[in-house]
């Protein structure tokens, strides 16, 4: 003989009818209401040299707009109502194949003012459909794997370029912002490894009190350029790409970055060094029979090194000998040291959580779009 327990049933299918509406309203709530609830972010960084005037930097990136967003749009051109004394944009300006005109309208009223770009992915290739879950492996297409258009990106250069703005593509320049000199340098996306930190390379004129400060300009912040700028001297650095997680966790917050940065660091200000993912990938070992690690204990092959850094891929040879930038991406974030742990001369660091997504996947979740407008101040 078999009982049925009415209440108990009926208590499973409230709660899993409560689930239900619960994931129905989180995805109403993200596609409908908080992917066009921009918000202005404000922060200051610490970076100028004593004495030097405060500097208000408007910081735009990941607008991925299509034609048809005009409220983006327009919400982008109000932000000339800041006046900032000049504008950073770290790209992925597009997410459609007829997007430039857009997104040069977007940008127009904010040229303006004095400023300085650099690319994204998303400006060399025409957007895709991804599996989300990819995200959390590293292991999604990019760029000519995905086998995608590209866009003709010169126009959108031209147009940057023709309103007064810096193009930072493997560049090391000077400016005179509101009366304080600074030097900027910048990259070509890391995300698609087109990164050449090492031509432009050289000690930051701010530690030969030239300048005021040196900011780093990079879409993708990966921990290779990251550690590259800092060790040159780099102040600060400005980036985008991450999306700050797009879909994060109430009270907790990203789930992902995509890219090697670890996730306390997905959006906001932050601190960075040399090592601050728990290895310095500045520094090189060669391979070889009287080869030594860091800590002087023998190394002879990329695999043993590999092992004894306990990542998941090996490092690879080259002919100068073995780069700890090889590491994975999943060991870099496992072993990332918090701001806290920041040695006094560490770099600050912003990282935009975006404007916008990829147009197929028209969601955020607890993680607004965003600019923001930097206050860099004089060092204590």
């Amino acid at each position: 003989m078999s009982f049925h327990c009415p209440s108990t049933s009926n208590a499973a299918l409230r709660t899993a009818a409560g689930a239900v509406a619960a994931g129905v309203g989180a995805l109403a709530w993200g596609t409908l209401v908080e992917r066009n609830w921009y918000a202005l972010r404000r922060f200051e960084m610490p970076v100028l040299a004593a004495g030097s005037a405060p500097l208000r930097v408007l910081h735009v990136s990941d607008l991925h707009i299509v034609p048809r967003q005009e409220r983006r749009i327009q919400w982008v051109r109000e932000l000339a109502r800041l006046e900032p004394d000049f504008v950073i944009n770290t790209g992925d300006n597009l997410s459609d194949e007829d997007a430039i005109p857009s997104a040069l309208r977007a940008m127009e009223p904010l040229m303006a003012f004095p400023g300085a770009f650099v690319f994204g992915s998303n400006d060399y290739f025409y957007p895709k459909l991804k599996n989300p879950l990819r995200y959390f492996d590293d292991s999604h297409a990019k760029g000519e794997e995905m086998g995608v258009g590209r866009f003709d990106v010169e126009p959108l250069r031209s147009g940057f370029t023709g309103g007064g703005w810096l193009d930072l593509t493997h560049r090391r320049e000077r400016v005179e912002v509101a009366g304080v000199p600074l030097e900027l340098v910048g990259v070509d996306d890391p995300h698609l490894e087109y990164d050449e930190y090492d031509t432009v390379s050289a000690e930051a004129a701010s530690r030969r009190g030239e300048v005021a400060a040196t900011l780093g300009v990079v879409h993708a912040p990966y921990t290779r350029v990251l550690d590259a700028m800092t060790a040159d001297g780099a102040d600060a650095i400005i980036a985008g790409h991450t999306h700050g997680g797009q879909l994060a966790v109430p009270f907790y917050g990203a789930l992902v970055t995509n890219c090697d940065l670890d996730v306390s660091r997905v959006k906001g200000v932050s601190r960075w060094w040399p090592g601050a993912s728990g290895v310095d990938s500045t520094q090189r070992v060669t391979v070889g029979p009287d080869a030594r690690s860091l800590d002087g204990s023998p190394l002879r092959t990329a695999e043993e090194i590999g092992d004894r850094f306990d990542v998941l891929e090996a490092h690879t040879v080259r002919s100068s000998g073995v780069s700890h930038a090889e590491e994975s991406a999943r060991q870099r974030r496992r072993t990332a040291l918090p701001s806290s742990k920041a040695p006094d001369d560490a770099a600050w660091m912003h990282v935009s959580a975006g404007l916008g997504h990829n147009k197929y996947t028209p969601i955020r979740f607890a993680c607004r779009p965003e600019a923001t407008l930097l206050t860099l101040t004089a060092r204590d």
